[in-house]
């Protein structure tokens, strides 16, 4: 009952309100982290409402958001909705044509823009977006003559401008913005339209999920209160804001009165890491994945007395993980044992993310429990959870107080699933979208009268009510022989070795399943080297004999328990990783199985251009 929940200002105010954090927002400048107070953010968000009003944006406005994570990226939002106003969030590196389509398709009537290369983007395709009125510009963003207004635009109106400076919007904001933004978020409706986020999606249009206020209070209020953090805790924000799942944790930490400290882009995060020391952040499977293989890469690099210890501890963290992670028991020699390896090397795996990790939450993918099993051992705590951008986005998380690794958890309060007949997942509950921007016809094939929501994913929830996923309707795998193969849990097995870094499964009407491996390069140099062979090189790597065997091995080890057509039977080596920037991944940096399955297609025609195999 969305009458229940209050909007998103609303809740904002109550944590200014009853927190006064000294430090509600983080940032680092010129080499040194810098923090923005409780009170400042709201003044800052006062004075933009107060000039945004008064350059005519009002009601069901659309406004673009286009900025890294920041400061100003907050700001903006509540200022926004605080109108009353739609945000139309954009992915601070998102191509010019997607751009260009989502400020039109919303009929975006300003954008907000944060960041010099932002403003290179915009003003590609200034003149190519006749419907945006206002551009403001922070932290650094300069329009070029590109952003002149089209023609036909209301540029006579009293202080109306293509180009407006943030920092001179809030200048003068003080006490009386305040009370006057106060007063009109009182007047806001909870069910009311707040935001238009378009899908990142790996093919086709990009569709704009409509969330309502209530949409998002209702799951952060129903998935984030049970989290171990509280009011002066330390949370990292470095997933990108546009995308629903780390704005959704980024409500839930300033709701808490937590300090939200940004990263704008991936590759600081492991100095904010050792610099800003957080309790809590969100991650996708990817990060964790690259943070273990760099653990396994800094064990290999070691030699003598340090490599022996680092082997011995990862062996002990593999006999106490029916512990640690499960709640078993396990001898008194076992716990002995950790508590030594604990000591000696699972402390500096902590120092190395900042020491104070109380928890860390993975969602947007599907995460190997081997992964959940390892950090929680090695005393990380990581929980899985579940969602969609059309739920707002959590359906389901695991918690400290109820985990069970290998599962995305229980549905949170209010939200019920269930299951179709032919598995796929269905979802209710007040977290679940209006339907999608101008598509009506899209939403009545996923969202039914009653308001279910079809899922696209393939999953079951078990008698103590934890749901698994298996995999993306879409993304299943059917041979030519037609059994149906679900290409992540495998993958993810595979990405559990030490000399796995990346695995992508094939064989879609194929006559058998295949995979493209991404060695870790630094663990197969280092025990080669034991070995005596000598690798110089990536490129060496992938066409060596030594090489393949040991990859053939790991792939033979990790995947003895499955069914006989989902054995892989053959498969080529990469030399290279998939990345953002080479198109293999979205920016929640799954894969893109279609381009993947283009730009590799000759290696993986080579795959099947020999008889089958023997099956074994």
């Amino acid at each position: 009952m969305q009458k229940d929940y209050l909007t998103l200002p609303g809740r904002l105010l109550q944590a200014i309100d009853r927190y006064a954090s000294p430090r509600a927002q983080m940032y680092r400048q010129d080499g040194q982290w810098l923090s923005i107070p409780a009170k400042e953010l709201l003044r800052r968000i006062a004075g933009l409402w107060h000039s945004l009003a008064k350059f005519g944006v009002t009601q069901g406005d659309r406004v673009a958001l286009f900025a890294p994570n920041c400061p100003e990226w907050h700001v903006a939002d509540f200022a926004i909705l605080g109108l009353g106003a739609i945000v139309v969030p954009i992915y601070f590196r998102e191509s010019t044509e997607r751009m260009a389509y989502i400020l039109a398709h919303s009929e975006a009537k300003a954008i907000f823009i944060a960041g010099e290369d932002q403003a290179k983007r915009w003003n590609e395709i200034a003149q190519r977006s006749p419907s945006v009125q206002n551009v403001i510009l922070a932290a650094g963003a300069v329009a070029g003559k590109t952003s002149a207004p089209p023609v036909g635009s209301a540029t006579d109106r009293s202080g109306w401008s293509t180009e407006l400076s943030y920092e001179a919007l809030i200048a003068d904001a003080g006490d009386a913005e305040i009370e006057a933004y106060r007063r009109r978020i009182a007047g806001l409706r909870p069910d009311s339209l707040a935001s238009i986020i378009y899908t990142s999606g790996t093919t086709g249009e990009p569709k704009g999920v409509m969330l309502s206020h209530a949409n998002f209070t209702s799951n952060v209020e129903a998935s984030f209160e049970r989290f171990d953090v509280g009011a002066g805790s330390v949370a990292l924000s470095f997933l990108p804001l546009a995308h629903v799942y780390e704005r959704e944790v980024d409500y839930g930490y300033m709701f808490k009165g937590l300090s939200v400290a940004y990263v704008p882009r991936m590759e600081g995060v492991p100095q904010a890491l050792l610099e800003v020391r957080p309790h809590i952040c969100a991650a996708v499977p990817r990060f964790f994945e690259k943070l273990y293989a760099n653990i396994l890469e800094r064990g290999a690099q070691r030699s003598g007395l340090g490599r022996r210890v680092f082997d011995w501890a990862m062996r002990v963290e593999r006999k106490a993980a029916p512990w640690r992670a499960y709640g078993r028991r396990v001898s008194l020699g076992v716990r002995w044992q950790w508590w030594m390896a604990n000591r000696l090397v699972y402390q500096k795996f902590r120092d190395g993310v900042g020491g104070r990790i109380v928890e860390f939450i993975s969602g947007g993918a599907p995460l190997a429990p081997e992964l959940a099993e390892f950090f929680t051992t090695v005393g990380l705590p990581l929980f899985q959870g579940y969602g969609l951008t059309e739920t707002s986005p959590v359906v389901a998380t695991n918690l400290p107080s109820a985990c069970r690794i290998g599962t995305v958890g229980r549905p949170i309060p209010g939200v019920e699933v269930r299951t179709a007949e032919d598995g796929e997942l269905l979802v209710r509950g007040p977290c679940v979208m209006q339907g999608y921007y101008k598509k009506p016809d899209e939403t009545r094939a996923v969202l039914s009268s009653d308001g279910w929501l079809a899922t696209g994913d393939i999953g079951h929830l078990d008698a103590d009510g934890y749901l698994s996923i298996t995999d993306r309707k879409k993304e299943l795998l059917k041979t030519a022989g037609g059994k149906l193969v679900a290409p992540a849990p495998i993958e993810n097995a595979l990405k559990s070795s030490p000399f796995i870094l990346s695995a992508v499964l094939v064989g879609d009407r194929r006559p058998y399943i295949a995979a493209l491996i991404v060695p870790n390069f630094a663990t197969v140099q280092a025990r080669a080297s034991q070995g005596g062979v000598k690798l110089a090189s990536p490129q060496e790597m992938v066409s060596s004999a030594w090489v393949h065997d040991l990859i053939e091995g790991e792939i033979k080890r990790l995947t003895a328990n499955l069914a006989q057509f989902e054995t892989i039977k053959r498969f080529a080596l990469l030399d290279r990783d998939f990345t953002f920037d080479g198109g293999e991944l979205t920016f929640t940096l799954k894969l893109k199985r279609r381009v993947i399955d283009q730009r590799y297609a000759e290696v993986i025609d080579r795959l099947y251009a020999q008889p089958a195999p023997v099956a074994r």
